[in-house]
């Protein structure tokens, strides 16, 4: 399927993803909470553990194609989150948004377990992969929770 995407596709993809993992971590019994703070967007408490979570959702729409690209996260969106759950109290979290052809993927996991994954580059940054080998990796990787949700459009306007 061929995409064109609004002038607002890419406000709309973050309020999405943001209100995905909010849903999903609501419908698994966290309380949980959007925010609007630098460097965090959604606050939630473990159903079974006192442990309060601030995350930081990151959501990529991809063409056919860039399926396998991944997520870039700057070196100073580490440093926002960081200071958010600081002042929160709050254990820093990551969620990763991934709309590519027809699944929706999200993954959540620790700061530090995604450094611990992808460090930090000489560059500024690090990267989500996406390619088959990791999302196989994450897929019995215990520090990464993991969803998907699949669309298949069987008619849609034109």
């Amino acid at each position: 399927m061929d995409i064109t995407k609004s002038s607002r596709h890419s406000k709309i993809v973050g309020d999405f993803g943001e209100t995905l993992v909010l849903y999903w971590l609501s419908k698994s019994g966290f309380e949980c909470a959007s925010v609007d703070h630098t460097g965090i967007d959604l606050i939630a408490r473990h159903p079974r553990k006192s442990e309060v979570m601030g995350i930081s959702v990151k959501s990529r729409t991809r063409t056919p194609g860039t399926e396998s690209e991944y997520v870039i996260v700057r070196s100073g969106d580490f440093d926002k989150v960081k200071a958010a759950c600081e002042a929160f109290g709050c254990a820093p979290y990551f969620a990763i948004v991934v709309d590519a052809d027809s699944i929706i993927r999200v993954f959540i996991t620790t700061m530090e377990h995604f450094l611990e994954l992808f460090p930090l580059t000489s560059g500024g940054g690090s990267g989500w992969k996406m390619s088959d080998a990791y999302l196989a990796q994450y897929s019995s990787d215990p520090k990464v929770a993991m969803f998907e949700l699949r669309a298949d459009m069987k008619k849609w306007l034109i």
